[in-house]
């Protein structure tokens, strides 16, 4: 095991190092500064499409986190790269948030503020904060912080709500994106702005935000995990009345360890021990979403029984952290087999291994999805950070 264990940190330190490297020769737009906003799936890039608040924070946080493992300097400059033009043109000086998309030439497009958008902004700056010192990116996250506890943060009912408009207004459409619930408290968001929040706590150890911390995790406990199935549930209104959704396994997998490295952020024991225990339950309960192939299905609709048969990227990179972390608190060694045979999974089918990157996924006939390489969803993140998480754990 210790040889397989060995192996596999040589190839994920390869894999960190070819993922990086394609974002730096292929997306880095010299034509209008900053990134480009889309590369399709035939490797095709588009310099007018328009830019995405969550690729930019995502790169910003990638490159930040990859430079400790790489001491790359590249590296460092990239996140340079992306931290000056997310504070240069993402950042809304005006009413302090950021704007969701821009054109290509950097000027704002869509200008609501998407809670989710700001938890993960904070996240990249934290991120490129622990790399850089630069205080100027401190001072921007615990800004972005500041407006979530002041506007998004229900103090009657507990949680956050979705999105408001750029001068912080409620806004109708709420939603991350068109498949989703039009409701105002969803999972997905919770489980961002805990991620950026400790990431924040790690570098300013504020009392008021480990407070918040330990709160939005009871939160997330309270309402989100389903402790009698072991899925997540994904939509509710203001008063917390659920909206009945599907199983998102790859949601499932990543918020089983990503939970409870905020908790242990955080310092409190009891959540600790809680988040443990859910750790194991989830990925017990993923199971019925893995393939035989060692792939991780999409989403499955309990209500009509019905599997949607894709199995996306992003899903695979959250698989392989979930069950090493399920495997370390266990020691079952069936946990740390699963993550083998993803990787091998991952491998076979997701790598591009002709033009680097990972695909979008792959169809149920192992076709390839025909949706882009770069783009507004598709970053260097879940990919790079199963990676540099792996890494360091092994």
């Amino acid at each position: 095991m210790q040889n397989n264990l060995k192996n596999l940190k040589i190839e994920l330190k390869l894999e960190l190092q070819s993922i990086l490297s394609y974002w730096m020769e292929n997306t880095i737009d010299t034509k209008n500064w900053g990134f480009i906003g889309q590369i399709d799936y035939n490797d095709v890039k588009n310099f007018e499409a328009e830019k995405g608040s969550v690729l930019n924070a995502r790169l910003l946080w990638a490159f930040s986190a990859a430079y400790k493992i790489s001491n790359n300097e590249e590296h460092l400059d990239t996140a340079k790269r992306a931290f000056d033009y997310i504070s240069t043109h993402f950042y809304d000086s005006q009413f302090g948030g950021i704007f969701w998309s821009l054109n290509p030439d950097g000027t704002p497009k869509d200008t609501k503020n998407q809670i989710y958008a700001l938890g993960f902004t904070i996240y990249g700056l934290s991120e490129y904060y622990s790399v850089s010192l630069d205080k100027k990116a401190l001072d921007m996250a615990i800004a972005l912080y500041q407006k979530i506890q002041k506007y998004s943060y229900d103090a009657s009912k507990g949680g956050y709500l979705e999105a408001f408009t750029r001068d912080w207004q409620p806004i109708e459409d709420l939603r991350l994106s068109e498949k989703d619930a039009n409701e105002k408290k969803t999972m997905n968001t919770h489980l961002h702005i805990v991620e950026g929040y400790a990431n924040l706590y790690k570098v300013w150890k504020d009392e008021s935000l480990r407070k918040v911390i330990v709160d939005l995790l009871k939160t997330i406990e309270k309402y989100f995990i389903n402790i009698e199935t072991g899925h997540l549930r994904l939509f509710f209104d203001e008063n917390w009345v659920e909206k009945k959704d599907v199983i998102s396994y790859g949601h499932d997998i990543e918020a089983a360890w990503l939970l409870l490295q905020c908790a242990e952020i955080s310092g409190d024991s009891t959540l600790i021990e809680s988040y443990k225990k859910y750790a194991i339950q989830i990925a017990e309960a993923t199971k019925e979403g893995i393939d035989t192939d060692g792939g991780l299905w999409y989403e499955y609709d309990p209500e009509t029984k019905e599997l949607m048969t894709e199995k996306h990227s992003w899903p695979q990179a959250e698989l392989m952290i979930g069950y090493f972390n399920a495997w370390q608190l266990s020691g079952k060694e069936e946990y740390l087999n699963i993550v083998f045979k993803n990787w091998d999974f991952i491998q076979k089918h997701i790598i591009d291994k002709e033009k680097g990157e990972w695909f979008w996924g792959i169809n149920g006939d192992y076709s390839k999805m025909k949706k882009d390489k770069a783009g507004f969803w598709k970053c260097p993140y879940h990919n790079s950070r199963a990676c540099i998480e792996l890494i360091n754990r092994i």
